[in-house]
């Protein structure tokens, strides 16, 4: 699973997690996003960019189709999974419900892939998670 290409570390900005018991900050600049669909059981990733203006969200893609989950009229299949480019500005944050029918969200980062509760330190459970970008704290 491939991340969005970092930026080499510019821009002073981190990923900060949200969660009813606190925040966590990750220093990363580009990382994948991965979950499996609830009903369908089929996989998606998107890859994303943290940058200065927001969450950017640099591509995504589906390993299947489903009921309400067709993948849009510009994706191509490029080994066995439709992929496009979304067209849309950098997001301030981005929230992520976990129902806990279909296990939980994934963060790649690096070749390695965590689950939410793995980052937090802690069961999300069926709650929700904000994901935005948090300037870096000074040493």
């Amino acid at each position: 699973m491939a991340a969005a290409p970092a930026d080499g570390g510019r821009g002073g900005v981190s990923l900060c997690f949200a969660t009813a018991s606190g925040v966590k900050a990750l220093a990363l600049s580009a990382f994948t996003l991965a979950w499996t669909h609830s009903v369908a059981k089929v996989e998606w990733q998107e890859d994303w960019r943290v940058t200065p203006a927001g969450l950017e969200l640099v591509q995504a893609r589906i390993k299947g189709t489903g009921p309400g989950m067709e993948p849009p009229p510009e994706a191509r299949l490029v080994d066995g999974w439709f992929q496009w480019r979304p067209q849309r500005p950098p997001m301030n944050e981005v929230v992520l419900g976990n129902s806990g029918a279909a296990g939980e969200w994934r963060l790649c980062h690096d070749g390695k892939c965590r689950t939410l509760s793995e980052i937090v330190g802690h069961p999300i459970g069926a709650n929700v998670t904000t994901m935005s970008i948090c300037e870096q704290q000074e040493k």
